[in-house]
């Protein structure tokens, strides 16, 4: 709901830009993914954290409608038909800054995909947890960017399939990763959560020094 409140305060400042007084709820979706040759990247997807924005060319001054990204990648919005642009927040989200434009002729349901350059991917991410809490694990850090440097990458366990560097009751950090394949292993047994939550969540990230979010793995279901 909070989402769509945006659109529509955003979208009635548009249309009062036209000259329009009185308007019907926005009927059409624009649904689309942020990906890297057409693969979605996961973000973080709590606390509004990664955004694109949207605007109709002609009425910037009017307002732009926030368009929040989700944990996998997929982002929604429902607006009205018309003429918009895509385009990535400014120094925001896990790749190079994001200025490309993608142009959208909205009429019904629509869905795109917005094209991104990560400075780093996840690969291969295997997570799993053993009877005593032991949590272990493998995935590769692939550079994507040639000029990219490393601050962190982290190891994340949630009690809910929300897991970043927020959504969390273990995490473990790293400043230093070494080879194509890297194991990990966590030792959970004296987490009070861990041995109490039916159901375990976990997902791995990597941070570039250039970058104000991680990357991250696909979230997997350890319990």
């Amino acid at each position: 709901m909070k989402r769509l409140l945006y659109a529509i305060i955003a979208t009635a400042l548009f249309i009062q830009g036209c000259g329009k007084d009185n308007y019907d709820e926005p009927q059409s979706e624009i649904t689309g993914r942020v990906t890297f040759n057409g693969v979605p990247l996961n973000v973080k997807g709590t606390g509004e954290a990664v955004q694109l924005k949207l605007f109709q060319p002609g009425f910037q001054l009017n307002g732009e409608v926030p368009v929040y990204v989700g944990q996998d990648g997929t982002f929604k919005i429902k607006i009205f038909d018309g003429q918009y642009k895509l385009v990535g927040r400014d120094n925001n989200g896990p790749w190079v800054n994001a200025t490309d434009t993608l142009d959208i002729n909205l009429n019904g349901n629509t869905e795109v995909n917005y094209e991104v350059n990560p400075y780093f991917l996840i690969e291969n991410t295997k997570l799993s947890i053993s009877g005593d809490n032991k949590l272990s694990g493998s995935f590769s850090i692939v550079k994507n960017v040639a000029t990219a440097n490393m601050s962190f990458y982290t190891v994340l366990v949630s009690k809910t399939a929300f897991v970043d560097d927020v959504s969390n009751f273990y995490r473990k950090d790293y400043d230093t990763a070494t080879g194509s394949v890297i194991n990990v292993s966590e030792d959970l047994s004296n987490n009070e959560t861990a041995k109490s939550a039916t159901a375990l969540f976990a997902r791995v990230g990597v941070r570039a020094t250039a970058a104000d979010q991680a990357i991250y793995s696909e979230v997997i279901k350890i319990r």
